[in-house]
């Protein structure tokens, strides 16, 4: 071999053997700075405990969801609209004394609560809705109102 390409085989040996070098100190540096804090734990035993760290929230968090998912169905029994209308029903009496009240959870089922005020009394009737509609009573104009008042929320 040639002095000059011995020594450029030299030079290329030397520039492969300083990229390995600098490899394996870069990852070596890493290594340690993960490894940075744990005493005994090695990086394996520390991936691993990570990893099952990750399936257990991975667990609550399904679990969360599978609550959430039931409250938000629970939710739509519950008092979500009300409307109220006042009217004056009798024209002998003042003011708009009279109500119909509208109690409607988040399917529109609930009560009609409708209150007719005279002079001598007040009265008060009940109604059951069921998604908007009568079950057994036909509803009033105001009763009919009110139930489209609460629907709007």
């Amino acid at each position: 071999m040639t002095p000059d390409l011995t020594l450029i085989l030299f030079s290329l040996i030397l520039i492969w053997l300083s990229a390995i070098t600098f490899l394996v100190v870069r990852i070596f540096g890493r290594y340690y700075k993960l490894n940075k804090g744990s005493a005994k734990d090695n990086l394996g035993a520390m991936l691993e405990k990570l990893s099952e760290e990750v399936k257990i929230q991975d667990k609550d968090l399904q679990e969360l969801i599978q609550r959430s998912e039931l409250l938000e169905k629970e939710a739509t029994n519950h008092i979500q609209k009300i409307g109220l209308i006042r009217f004056n029903p009798f024209d002998e009496t003042g003011g708009d004394q009279s109500f119909a009240l509208a109690i409607l959870d988040g399917l529109g089922s609930g009560i009609v609560i409708s209150g007719l005020h005279s002079r001598d009394n007040t009265r008060l009737y009940t109604k059951l809705v069921k998604e908007g509609k009568p079950m057994k009573h036909e509803f009033s104009k105001e009763e009919l109102e009110a139930i489209t008042k609460a629907q709007k929320q």
